[in-house]
């Protein structure tokens, strides 16, 4: 199984160092406000997906659970990892995701939000393609 996570997360208002953070998180950290990376990568199958609905403003919106499985080094051991990523697709992105199998595999390019709860993380699919 061909398997790409990427995760590349920096602190999008970090721009002085201040008495919350210790001065080892202060080191690198630039003077002027910059874009924040959030940009993930996640080869997963479709373990469930909701009706797709409209957003007020008549948007398609899908919510979705991708499954994750695959063998990683790390510490030098292989470590077995598993994920269940709650995810969510807007759009013309969303039309092409309802249309899917369950249990299909696809490479999943996005970035990571908090949901409306402020519990965990959701995954915002922007495109998918065959793996």
């Amino acid at each position: 199984m061909a398997t790409v996570v990427t995760v590349a997360v920096t602190a999008a208002n970090a721009t002085t160092a201040n008495d919350r953070f210790p001065q080892s998180f202060a080191q690198g950290v630039s003077q002027t406000t910059k874009p924040a990376d959030n940009l993930c990568v996640l080869t997963a199958s479709i373990a469930e997906l909701e009706a797709l609905r409209y957003t007020p403003a008549g948007i398609p919106a899908l919510n979705l659970k991708l499954e994750h499985e695959s063998e990683v080094q790390e510490a030098g051991q292989a470590r077995t990892v598993k994920v269940v990523m709650k995810s969510l697709a807007f759009a013309a992105v969303a039309e092409r995701l309802v249309k899917q199998v369950l249990g299909s595999q696809w490479r999943f390019k996005g970035f990571l939000a908090s949901p409306r709860s402020g519990k965990g993380v959701v995954f915002h699919i922007q495109e998918f393609s065959q793996d």
